[in-house]
């Protein structure tokens, strides 16, 4: 099956191309932890580009303690736009993390947003 063939299926809902980004430590959470700075920056950098979706980082399965790995879902036009972009980023360029990039198509889900006028808050939901 190809992904036009996935596509046609689902023609009828989103079908948004994106890219996810897994990134997992090299040599522990030493070298992770002197980049987090300048990988936070460039993040930000993204999210004000409209280039980046979502991340986050990945916890163990006791929902608490964090190894150091990460998922960031990015916009781009190709699966190398996407490795080029990903490339940049700080914590790739330092060594203290590598990372695979995946294709995604997304086409289900929700995102609710909330906003209250009388105290200007928001929340998602």
């Amino acid at each position: 099956m190809t992904k036009a063939d996935i596509k046609n299926a689902c023609k009828d809902m989103l079908c948004k191309d994106l890219y996810v980004v897994f990134t997992t430590p090299i040599n522990g959470l030493g070298p992770v932890m002197e980049n987090l700075e300048k990988h936070l920056e460039f993040q930000i950098n993204l999210e004000k580009k409209g280039i980046m979706f979502g991340a986050g980082p990945f916890f163990a399965d006791n929902e608490s303690d964090w190894n150091g790995e990460g998922m960031v879902i990015i916009r781009a036009e190709s699966l190398k736009e996407a490795q080029e972009i990903v490339s940049q980023d700080p914590m790739h360029q330092s060594g203290a993390r590598s990372f695979k990039v995946r294709p995604w198509l997304l086409n289900e889900g929700t995102l609710t947003i909330q906003l209250n006028y009388s105290d200007r808050s928001q929340k998602i939901l």
